[in-house]
This record gives structure tokens, sequence and C-alpha cells, in this order.
């Protein structure tokens, strides 16, 4: 037996997801003689239920369920794994009566804006003359709006709305994930100051305006719905369809009430315990109920009972209660019970939640988390460094991904971003065609200690036996490069050459330097310390090395621009000079670059940079055997040490560890950096002896 409180009419944040077929799924009868029936309708589904409706058989509201049905299938109690949605809703400011003589703004700039808001102007102009209007640098913009403090941009974008008296504001347009986040900023600063707004979407990205303005504060985020690709289309359609689709809506959207109906559709409200049982089911009813809420990957999940849960727990050296913090995209609370309950789901074993936990304090840092909503598909990934990786067999070997420890990890990812971050695919996660599935690792330190190079954490100031893990995410994966050459500096030119081929999104055309991290073997690496002493030695090479033709840039950035076409505006020639003269591109004229040599004649080129100083990480990784690298363009890093508790190896001792101590390591680590070693031949410094370490735990995954 075992039980379960009934706590009444607590209702889950994401009752939208709910289906009316979910009173066929769960209803089920787990007994067939006096004891009743279970079962749930649509409208309480998420409410606590019990197992029988007889008062006496309940006490306290505790209620006592059978652990197996009579066919012999166990049931089980779940909790949530999804934090509470901690930011509170506004009271938005009444639509207007009409838009004559009012004061109209038109904000915003992205995909084939100038062209869609001038025809929208005209409107205005045609139906309500005597209406007031400013256009784009008359107002500014507010950027990406933040629950946890306003910008100084965003403060002045609300000032100046002020200023001008601006009555509304049409917004737009949105037409890829990171350009929806900021577009709806300006929607966002001016609803909280008490201006209608309305925001010009693609559809595939209406979803995400609502949900981003819901996550922060804003129940209702009005929206016009665009026909299709705004890049796709001349200049006669977007205008036809400004005129014909877009300005209907929003005239609507501008002159109609806020109703009840669609506050809750958007923002229905509701609070709930963490461990309170919110379903009853055997195996496949969770995993269809888990499905229907949109709480899993799609893939089967461990039920989270609170009973697997308190034994996770004991791994933490924290309470269940404890808080770690309210985290983007959604703005959800998140207490370490929530981690331990998607940690439950994914599969990992309960040793490994101090992990778990320190990922996920690591998940509101904005490097990290700005662009995974993109529709150039950032995937997120991990990497430990420390004795733990060790002594829990987190693989840094052939197939290192694809190890079952690190794919748990992986899985824990996916789910924490899902049910703690609240990025859903289709409503805030924008891939064009998807996601990969978020992978973990190792840095193999032993080797780096062999080297003389400093393991990544080592690098950012952390002690070598301290534990970390630090969150990326990758643009790409595979497609590495061998170098067939013990040559230090030629191995150098080949991974700049790889560098320059693989920047942030199709052909390079957005930021012209990007960070990346770069995966090398054992052996490579080991050739290259012979004439870069350090990671750092070799980043600076790199730098100077791997730079990109300002030609190449320019065809990238002037055809395959992610915003809007910019043959529109300017020629091939005065795009090319606009990015030569741009700081940011670091254009000079410098020695072609050797890869170059057998089809460019000159000497020397205009290039670009494309890497900054401390944007890259270089990880010492992968099958040791084999000589490769690997270059993967991505997003920013943030790393997080993980805490143990003080009683950790009595933990984890009756599940076959040994003492963490057994797996720390001595090193001595080359120490001048940014000097290259004075001779190609010169013998690196010895790593100290440390005992033959297991490359896996003596407890078998499960």
């Amino acid at each position: 037996m075992f039980t379960i409180r009934i706590y009444g009419g607590n209702f889950m944040k994401r009752m939208k997801k709910l289906m009316l077929q979910f009173a066929v799924v769960i209803a089920l009868v787990v007994s067939t003689g006096g004891a009743g029936s279970f079962a749930a309708s649509p409208t309480t589904a998420f409410a606590a239920t019990k197992y029988s409706t007889n008062a006496d058989e309940c006490v306290d509201g505790v209620c006592f369920v059978p652990q197996y049905a009579d066919d012999g299938r166990e049931n089980y109690a779940i909790v949530s794994p999804v934090g509470y949605h901690d930011v509170p809703m506004i009271s938005q400011a009444k639509r207007l009566d009409s838009l004559k003589g009012k004061t109209i703004a038109l904000v915003g700039g992205s995909f084939m804006a100038v062209t869609t808001h001038n025809e929208l102007k005209r409107c205005i102009e045609k139906e309500f003359p005597t209406a007031k209007i400013y256009m784009f640098d008359d107002v500014g913009q507010a950027g990406p709006y933040s629950v946890f403090g306003q910008t100084e941009k965003t403060k002045a974008f609300q000032d100046k709305l002020k200023e001008l008296k601006v009555d509304a504001l049409i917004v737009g347009n949105c037409g890829c994930g990171l350009c929806t986040t900021k577009e709806t900023g300006d929607s966002i600063a001016a609803e909280y100051i008490g201006i209608p707004t309305v925001t010009v979407a693609a559809p595939t990205f209406v979803a995400q305006v609502h949900s981003t303005g819901v996550n922060r504060g804003v129940p209702v985020l009005r929206t016009a719905e665009y026909p299709g690709a705004f890049a796709s289309h001349s200049t006669d359609e977007l205008k036809k369809n400004a005129r014909e689709v877009l300005w209907p809506q929003i005239k609507t959207a501008l002159t109609t009430q806020i109703t009840k109906e669609e506050i809750e559709k958007y923002a229905p409200e509701g609070k709930r315990p963490a461990d309170e049982i919110i379903y009853y089911g055997n195996y496949d009813e969770i995993q269809e109920y888990m499905q229907i809420n949109g709480w899993t990957d799609g893939l089967p999940v461990v039920p989270p009972t609170d009973e697997k849960i308190q034994e996770y727990l004991k791994f933490t050296g924290f309470k269940g209660t404890d808080v770690l913090g309210t985290f983007a995209i959604a703005y959800r609370e998140c207490s370490v019970y929530t981690v331990a309950a998607n940690a439950v789901m994914a599969g990992v074993p309960p040793e490994f939640m101090p992990v778990c936990v320190a990922f996920v304090q690591g998940m509101n840092n904005g490097e990290w988390r700005r662009p995974l909503a993109s529709t150039h598909g950032w995937t997120p990934f991990a990497w430990l460094n420390g004795p733990l990786a060790r002594q829990l067999g987190i693989d840094n070997q052939q197939g290192m991904i694809s190890e079952k420890a690190n794919k748990a990890l992986g899985r824990f990812i996916d789910l924490a971003m899902l049910n703690i971050g609240g990025y859903y695919v289709k409503e805030n996660r924008m891939g064009s065609f998807g996601y990969l599935t978020p992978f973990t690792f190792s840095e193999d330190e032993e080797a780096c200690a062999k080297i003389g190079w400093k393991p990544y954490h080592v690098q950012h100031g952390y002690d070598l036996n301290a534990n970390t893990i630090t969150a990326g995410s990758a643009l790409a994966w595979g497609n590495n490069i061998t170098p067939a050459t013990d040559d230090a500096q030629k191995i150098m030119n080949l991974m700049a050459f790889d560098i320059t081929e693989k920047q942030q999104n199709g052909l390079g055309n957005t930021k012209p330097q990007v960070p990346r991290t770069v995966f090398i073997t054992e052996y490579v690496a080991k050739d290259l310390a012979k004439e870069y002493k350090t990671k750092s030695d070799l980043e600076d090479a790199l730098i100077e090395t791997a730079r990109r033709p300002l030609a190449l840039r320019t065809y990238a950035h002037y055809w395959a621009n992610t915003g809007s076409q910019q043959y529109k505006r300017r020629s091939f020639d005065e795009h090319y000079e606009m990015l030569k003269k741009d700081e940011a591109e670091q254009a000079k004229l410098t020695p072609t670059p050797e890869w170059y040599k057998p089809i460019i004649d000159e000497k020397e080129i205009m290039t670009i940079a494309t890497m900054n100083k401390g944007d890259t990480a270089f990880l010492v990784t992968g099958d040791a055997n084999r000589n490769k690298v690997q270059v993967m363009p991505g997003g920013g890093f943030v790393t997080t040490e993980i805490k143990l508790p003080e009683n950790w190896n009595e933990l984890v001792s009756p599940l076959g560890y040994e003492p963490i101590e057994n797996f720390y390591l001595k090193a001595n680590f080359n120490k001048d950096e940014g000097k290259k070693a004075s001779g190609a031949t010169k013998k690196q410094q010895s790593a100290g002896k440390t005992p033959k370490q297991p490359k896996k735990p003596v407890r078998p995954m499960r």
C-alpha cells in the first residue's frame, strides 16, 4: 500500500496541454470488488485524486491506494516535474475604442519590417487621417524584456513612449526564434506602462509571442499573423499581405477588449506543493499522461514517485524544499525536489544528483541560454571536470557521448530545459529542423597532465581536484578533421582552416567572431604541445591564423542574411565596403591564408577575424588512439562548481564506488601562457605519480 494526500482544487500551469481524450486515457478500474474505482475528468485531471470515494477509507485527506492492480501491474503515484511560474501577471490596460485621432508607433525592424510597416502606415493614414504616426528610429527599441530588472535600453524606450504620448504600438516582424524574443520586448515594455500593442508574426512564431509575454508577466500579447515567410516574399507580396491580411487583424487587436477567456487560455492560475501527487496509474498510463501534458521528450520516463525522489535527495546535501532560483525562459521557481523529479524521469542514478543540481544552477546564465530558442538549432551539452567525473565513470574515450552514463545525463538536460526552463519545441524553441539530443562527456585530465596543458576548469581558476560542470551549445556535430602529420604548425593551420569554415548560422552570416568548442584527442594534443606549450598559446596562434576572406564574409552576409534582403538596400560592393569599415569585423590586409594559396595569386588579401580571445574552449577528449580534432561553433559557456555532501564517500560506498580521493590527480602544468615553447622538441613536464584509476565505476548503470 502507499498513500496519496488530497489537496483539493490545485491546478497545474500547463492545463492548455490537456486533451479531451484525457478522461479516456486515465479512467481505469483498480478493483472489481467493493473498494471502488479511480477515474478523473478533463476538468479535474490535475487535482490530486484518491482511490476510494468512501470517506471512511481516508483520514485527514490521506487515502490508501493498492500498490498493484488486480491484473498484477504496479501502480505509481507521481508528482509533477514542472516548477512554479514565478512571475506575477500584470493587469493590462483597456484596448482603444478607435484609432481615430490616436498616436500610433510602428517599431521593430526585423524580417522586412521596413516594407510591411511603411505599408501599414499608409493604411492608417488612409483610414484614420487624424492619427499621428511615429516610425522606427522616432521611438527606438526596448530589446528583450527581463523580469529580473529592466535594462537602460528598455527604460529609455518606455520613457520615449511616454514622452511621445503613444496610444498604441505595432511591433514586428517576428520570423525567427531570437528575433521574436527581441521584438516582443517592445510589446511587453509597452504593456507594462499601459499601452495596448499588437505584434506581427509569421504563423509558426505566434505561439512564441504568447509564451514570451506570459513568461514575462503579460497575460495576453495580441498578434497579427503574417501568411508565410517574410523574406521569401517579393515587395509587392509583402505590401499586399500588409494591407489585406495584417491591417484588419491589427485594427481588431487594438480596439477589442481582452476577454477573461483569453487570459485563462494563455495564463491560467494555479499553484501546488512540489510533492503533491498529481496522478495515479500504471506504467503505460503514466507514460501517456506525461506525453499529453508535454513533460517528456517523447521517450518513456521513469515514473517520478515521492519514494524515488527521496532516495535521490539523500545524495545532494540539500533539502527538497530548498529553492535554487527562478529560471528562464518560463521564469519558473525550481526547488531541489523538482530537480530530483526530472533526474528520476531521465533515468540517471541517484548519485548523479549533485551534477544535476549544478547544471540547473547554471541554467540562468544569459550567454549560455541566449541562443537556445533560435531557429538555427543550437543543441545544449555539458562536460565535467574533476575527480567526480572519473569516480562516476563519465566517459571521455571512444564513443564518449554514446556511453550509458553520458547519455543519461544528456537526457536530464533535455528534461530540465523542458520542465524547469520551460523550453517547448514549436512554442519557444524554434529550430527549423529540430534539435539533436543534448550530450555530456568529460575532459581527459590525465592526458592533460601528461602533456602539460591545464584542464578547462583549471584554466578558469578552479583547483585541479575541484568538480565542475560546464554547459555550452553547438550548431554542428561530427565532420571532424584528421591531421595526417605530427608537425604542430601544420596541425594548427588545419584547425584554423576548419574554424573559418564553421561559423554560427548558415555560411557565417551573423556575428563575425563566435564561441566554439574544440575537441582534440590526446596524441594530436601532444603533437601540438611541442610548439604550443599551453592551450592559450594555441588559441593565440589560431586567432592570428584563422582569418576569413572579407569577400566570402560579404557574400554570406549579403545573400544569406538572417533578417532581411540586403540586395534591396545596397549593391554588393557597397555592402563589402560597409563591412570593411565595421570595427566588429576586424577587417585588415593580411597574408593570404595558406589553404587559399593554391587558388589565390595575391600574397595579401582583406580578411576578417573569426575568433576572439577567451571565446573558445579547447578540450583534450575523445578516442586517444585516433588522430582527431572536432570544431563545434555554438554559444557561450557557463561553469558551475559541483558541491558534494560532506558524507559523500559514506553515501556512495555501498553502491560500489571507491573513495573520491582515489581519483585525485597531481600535476605540474606549464605556467608561462602566452609564450611558445623555445623548441619544438622541448620535453614537456610530466604529471605526478598517481594511482592507476579505473575507467568505470564498479557499480553498473541501471
